[in-house]
């Protein structure tokens, strides 16, 4: 049974892949933040006849990565998934809002990643950075998302090369909005409902992870 941790698992695409892959006999450590969105993903799964855990962690700090890697002694997937996006123009970001997104997007990407990587290694193990499409092009009011999205997409880019002669892999997945508590509070996107589905987008995540090094939805 292969053992898979998404980070963000709370809500939104986290639930949806962590469902998804639940359903295939996968074990899945639900982390995130909030306490009480967790253990509600994790119900519902073990409601359907899934396996999980849930793991409260702070993906901006290596030693609450740490204590939370300790619930398991196997890694045969990491999805980097937890983000936070702030829209407006250069000027309307405050140092708080800057420091939230690459704390997280960034940061929280990189030491996940870092500190999961021996266990990865044990396994043979992949990591799927979940980065949108705002890694790929620059968008009006999203200055600041897109910077912390592209440091993603470089840094998943070089793995495939630091990685090149190991038995662990890196896969970027780009997508674009979804239909998600993401915008909740924004005006950002005036019309969510027409976006995909998380379920949808997680679906073919699931489909597409077969090690190769870029997933575009």
């Amino acid at each position: 049974m292969d053992t898979v941790i998404i980070t963000g698992a709370g809500s939104g695409l986290g639930k949806a892949l962590a469902r998804q892959y639940a359903a295939s006999g996968c074990m899945v450590y639900l982390t995130g933040r909030n306490e009480g969105k967790l253990r509600s993903t994790k119900r519902e799964i073990i409601e359907q006849g899934g396996k999980a855990e849930s793991v409260v962690c702070d993906v901006t700090e290596a030693a609450s990565i740490e204590e939370m890697l300790k619930q398991t002694d196997k890694v045969d997937l990491l999805i980097n998934n937890a983000g936070v996006g702030l829209f407006g123009e250069l000027e309307s970001y405050g140092k708080e809002d800057i420091d939230a997104m690459l704390d997280t997007n960034v940061k929280g990407t990189i030491l996940f990643t870092q500190v999961a990587q021996p266990r990865l290694e044990l396994s043979g193990g992949r990591v799927l950075n979940i980065i949108s499409t705002a890694g790929l092009k620059g968008k009006v009011n999203e200055s600041v998302y897109c910077a912390s999205k592209f440091a993603v997409r470089g840094f998943t880019e070089s793995l495939h090369k630091e990685w090149g002669d190991k038995l662990i892999d890196a896969t970027a997945v780009y997508m674009g909005g979804m239909n998600t508590p993401f915008w909740d509070g924004s005006t950002h996107v005036a019309d969510p409902g027409k976006l995909k589905t998380p379920e949808e987008v997680a679906k073919i995540i699931f489909e597409q992870d077969d090690r190769r090094p870029e997933i575009k939805v």
